[in-house]
């Protein structure tokens, strides 16, 4: 498989829905992980045109830039500093409607207007990347959002 065909005009839950077996099919047979996260990105970017997708892994005490499509990006997060970083603290998915309204912002790029971070867990049950997707529309994202991404990343072995 080399492309991901959407019906774009679709709602965003069907988006998903048709996402979701592409996706599978796509990691299928494939056990690097680098790889599996850099498609994971650019799947989720051609589908939703979201402004950026990313990972960050962690290492040590911060947060390093890994596979993602979109603008340069910010290279090192702190541990509880901006969306990342608070994500990763606190082990949960964090939504921000307006990235301007959330204390402590990491602005990496001025045209991002909201954002969902997800924390991934290893093996062990500890955070060993998050999930990055900024928009550059207010209010994006949701818990519809949140349920979809789960799945997708439950498609990848860390």
């Amino acid at each position: 498989m080399h492309s991901v065909e959407l019906n774009k005009t679709a709602g965003k839950e069907e988006v998903y829905i048709q996402l979701l077996p592409q996706m599978r099919a796509l990691f299928e047979g494939e056990e690097d992980l680098i790889a599996n996260l850099s498609n994971f990105c650019a799947a989720l970017k051609e589908a939703f045109n979201w402004w950026w997708v990313g990972f960050y892994f962690v290492k040590a005490d911060q947060l390093v830039l890994g596979p993602f499509q979109g603008p340069v990006a910010c290279t090192r997060i702190a541990f509880g500093k901006g969306v990342c970083g608070s994500a990763w603290q606190q082990q949960k998915t964090i939504i921000v409607p307006d990235v301007h309204e959330f204390p402590g912002h990491i602005a990496c790029s001025s045209a991002s207007l909201s954002e969902i971070v997800l924390p991934v867990f290893g093996s062990n049950q500890t955070v060993v990347a998050v999930l990055d997707i900024d928009s550059e529309h207010l209010s994006t994202f949701d818990e519809l959002d949140q349920k979809y991404l789960l799945e997708l990343l439950a498609l990848l072995k860390f």
